[in-house]
């Protein structure tokens, strides 16, 4: 069987090689999301400036979901340690030093500007043993107003020993002596500037925990009998880091980046093994349908069905072992290009070790072969078990029809992608992405089930309006399609899987993004808004503006989230956003009215509610709750007022000061102002700008300033959407092309006998192209509606009737389908039109 299958394959070069490419794709862009889904399991990132201390002890690594056994949330911020811990782990056996680790805001700026991107740069010269660095020149800082730079940084600026230096610290620009340049032992990434500790004291608020404690070994122990022991001494809470766990001590975001990564992988891959299976099933099914007179002829010869199925299926093993072999050998290339255009676009950070061992390959090779295996036996069934004579009938004219099961299995895709779109209008925005998200799949396979019939139907309502636009010609088209609906099926499914995809995916992340974008922005009102970027705003700063005339009111905004734990609000892994706002007193910035009590005073530990959500949580006015906030401090607060806001995305609101402590950078982001009754925002904007012109890396501006904050931290989540629309998109195009150019090479003999019935080349092409024309319209039609199953619910859940996107995606969706489509029938028709048709003939070519 294997030799008979081996020598076919001889003579079936175009569709074995359409198989092989979609395979091979395929195999590829599992293994990368497979690669994905490993890397967010281990999380490795290694450890640059920590890198000299084995241990790291840190904070939690994310928040214990009550009533999840034991399952965990990431922080959105920096997770803590205090600091008294480091003398409690000194007297550890095998411990060297525990040295206390803090990363806080410090920015050099050089004539009136900032001149660095990197902000949490300071550090205590202590911390410079976890490195270590070593002193290429002058002393360590002993005192106020003293720093030690990094060498790199002394290039770059050209900083020389006993200069000064301007560096703005925790956003206020102070000037130092540098009295030591420092190398590090190992390549650092990041700038580093040490200060003495009296000045990191003034630098902190008080009570301020250390980001990590580093712990250096004595000469000889082993780091897990250390690390073993190190945790004996510490709360269960903490965590102990060792190897390419400690990246996440050093660099923010690791811990989080574990969600993310998932959901990429996840759906990325659950899309491409739907689209493999897709695009191979329809593949296999043209070649079937093409070889039924090849297939009853041996059927008549003496074969049994079972022996034809195991050939057809033998010959799909083939190919899809070679298309295997070669996608394993691509697969890690394409993983790392995936990977580093997520870490390009801020998705995930760039301090990630992309991880692929021995697990993804396996599973991606294993899925490949089972999805060809199993789409090569359903396509086989059929001519299988077809009777020779009526395979023989059926070769001249295909059957439209499909089988009972297939037609089932469509009615129960089709169904389960309206039960989505339904389900999906009655969910908050955010939720409703995650569940509406699967109709585009679902759709799809209904389509492709169901395809041969719906291209059928299609073709007749169509066939009068591309009679009166093409003539005989396109009558022509319109009864070809009809006849040969099964073959054109299998050009229908990737094309029109290619226009869901994108469709749906680009328009489901701007309708979120716009929802989104509104949901925040209306919540504030600003007539001017402050921003800094050498790591946040100053209290001093913001005391400032709110002294500058015509100023009604000036309060700090920083945002983080977290959760309410006590009464728990059962968010799970989507925590509630958190808004630190200064005292409403005056003019408001917050929006939303007060149903009851009051946010004058706003200070100290308290706290203002969406009134639905402490209706939900039976929380009252003066009662006291538990918030875990985003570094995983467990804070009591009083609920002193509770605001009418239904919007789903109505956050908890915290005084600034209490917040901002507890986030990664310990300062607020932007400065909300409000103009005095009579006072134009414009000369408020001046006036403002006056004042803190001194101060280096501040912005000043309208509420678009804020918008575009808000939209930059969309646009990063949206980019795995992007990502995945793009990638998809692109092997649905390719699965097309290969196929289209297949099915219009197999019609060698019926197009040559036209030729001799008196039809010139030109109109044999003009036809092939009508066809293809119609062929795309259907699927761009066919597509678009899947789309709108998923895009539409989601922009209902939202709170409109219509998406929100620009309509030259559609456009350039339509662009790319004909694009697609009509140059690769022309290229084809070319090719099959060069031999005279009576060779053609003569040859006995199908």
């Amino acid at each position: 069987m294997i030799r008979l299958a081996l020598t076919t394959l001889r003579f079936r070069a175009g569709a074995s090689a359409a198989m092989l490419v979609a395979v091979l794709i395929g195999t590829a862009l599992l293994v990368a999301s497979g690669g994905l889904f490993e890397t967010a399991i281990r999380l490795n990132a290694d450890a640059q400036r920590l890198g000299g201390a084995p241990i790291v002890v840190t904070g939690p690594a994310g928040f214990k979901l009550p009533g999840q056994g034991g399952q965990r949330a990431a922080y959105a911020e920096r997770s803590r340690v205090d600091p008294a811990v480091a003398a409690r782990l000194a007297g550890t056996p095998g411990v060297a030093a525990a040295v206390p680790d803090v990363s806080f805001a410090a920015v050099p700026v050089v004539d009136g500007r900032p001149a660095g991107d990197a902000v949490l740069a300071g550090h205590d010269w202590a911390s410079a043993s976890l490195t270590p660095y070593a002193l290429r020149g002058g002393a360590e800082p002993s005192g106020p107003g003293q720093v030690v730079v990094d060498a790199a940084t002394a290039r770059r600026l050209s900083v020389r020993l006993g200069g000064r230096i301007r560096i703005a610290v925790a956003g206020v620009p102070e000037t130092f002596t540098v009295t030591g340049v420092a190398v590090p032992a190992r390549h650092v990434d990041a700038p580093a500037y040490f200060f003495s500790g009296a000045d990191v004291r003034r630098f902190l608020p008080q009570g301020a925990q250390a980001d990590a404690i580093g712990i250096r070994l004595r000469p000889g122990v082993r780091v897990d009998d250390v690390a073993a022991a190190v945790s004996a001494r510490l709360p269960s809470e903490l965590k102990v880091r060792t190897g390419s766990d400690r990246g996440a001590a050093e660099f923010t975001g690791i811990d989080g980046a574990r969600l993310p990564l998932i959901l990429l992988a996840a759906i990325f891959g659950g899309m491409v093994l739907v689209v493999m299976a897709l695009v191979v099933s329809a593949t296999i099914s043209l070649s079937v349908r093409q070889r039924r007179r090849e297939l009853a002829l041996l059927r008549a010869s003496g074969a049994t069905p079972r022996q034809v199925h195991r050939m057809v299926v033998a010959e799909t093993m083939i190919v899809a072992v070679l298309a295997v072999v070669a996608g394993l050998a691509l697969g890690r290339q394409a993983g790392d290009w995936i990977f580093a255009a997520t870490t390009g676009q801020g998705a995930i950070p760039a301090a990630l070790d992309f991880q692929s061992g021995i697990l993804p390959p396996a599973a991606a090779a294993l899925a490949a072969l089972l999805s060809a295996g199993i789409a090569a036996g359903f396509a086989a069934r059929p001519a299988a078990r077809t009777r020779p004579i009526q395979a023989i009938a059926e070769a001249a004219l295909p059957p439209v029809a499909v089988t009972p099961i297939r037609r089932l299995l469509a009615a129960v895709f089709a169904a389960g992608t309206v039960a989505l779109a339904v389900t999906t209008i009655f969910m908050g925005p955010e939720t409703a992405s995650a569940v509406g998200g699967p109709a585009v799949l679902t759709g799809s396979i209904a389509v492709a089930l169901f395809g041969p019939e719906l291209l059928h139907l299609l073709a007749g309502r169509t066939a009068d309006l591309v009679e009166r636009v093409g003539g005989y010609l396109g009558a022509l088209a319109a009864i070809n399609l009809r006849a040969r609906a099964g073959q054109f099926a299998a050009v229908l499914t990737p094309v029109t899987l290619g226009v869901a995809i994108a469709l749906g995916n680009v328009y489901s992340a701007t309708t979120t993004q716009h929802a989104a974008e509104d949901g925040y922005l209306h919540q504030f009102k600003a007539d001017v808004v402050v921003t800094s970027s050498v790591g946040g705003v100053a209290p001093a700063l913001v005391d400032r503006i709110s002294r500058t005339d015509g100023v009604a009111a000036a309060s700090a905004l920083v945002t983080s989230h977290g959760w309410i734990e006590q009464p728990y609000d059962g968010k799970g892994t989507d925590p509630s956003t958190l808004f630190g706002v200064g005292s409403q007193d005056t003019e408001p910035v917050l929006t939303a009215p007060v149903a009851s009590g009051t946010m004058r005073n706003f200070t100290g530990d308290v706290a203002a509610l969406p009134e639905p959500t402490a209706r939900r949580l039976h929380i009252s006015v003066g009662r006291q709750i538990v918030m875990r906030l985003g570094d995983g401090a467990r804070t009591p607060v009083r609920v002193v007022a509770l605001l009418r806001d239904s919007s789903d995305y109505a956050g908890v609101v915290l005084p600034v000061g209490l917040l901002a402590a507890h986030t990664t950078a310990a300062l607020p982001t932007h400065v909300l102002v409000r103009a005095e009754p009579g006072h134009d925002a414009s000369s408020v904007r001046k006036a403002v700008q006056a004042q803190v012109g001194a101060w280096p890396g501040v912005t000043v501006g309208d509420d678009g300033v804020l918008a575009s904050t808000v939209e930059q931290g969309l646009d990063i989540q949206s980019w795995i959407n992007y990502l995945i629309a793009f990638l998809a998109i692109a092997y649905a195009a390719i699965a097309a092309i290969n196929t289209l150019a297949v099915a219009v090479l197999s019609r060698r003999r019926e197009l040559a006998a036209q030729r001799l019935a008196g039809a010139t080349r030109r109109q044999v092409r003009g036809m092939l192209l009508i066809e293809s024309t119609v062929l795309a319209g259907i699927s761009l039609v066919l597509g678009t509606v899947i789309a709108g199953f998923t895009v539409l619910p989601m922009a209902i859940a939202s709170g409109s009737l219509l998406p929100s996107g620009p309509v030259g995606v559609f456009l350039g969706v339509t662009a790319a389908v004909f694009l697609i489509v009509v140059p690769v029938t022309a290229l084809a028709a070319r090719t099959v039109l060069r031999p005279r048709a009576v060779d053609v003939i003569a040859s006995g070519a199908a």
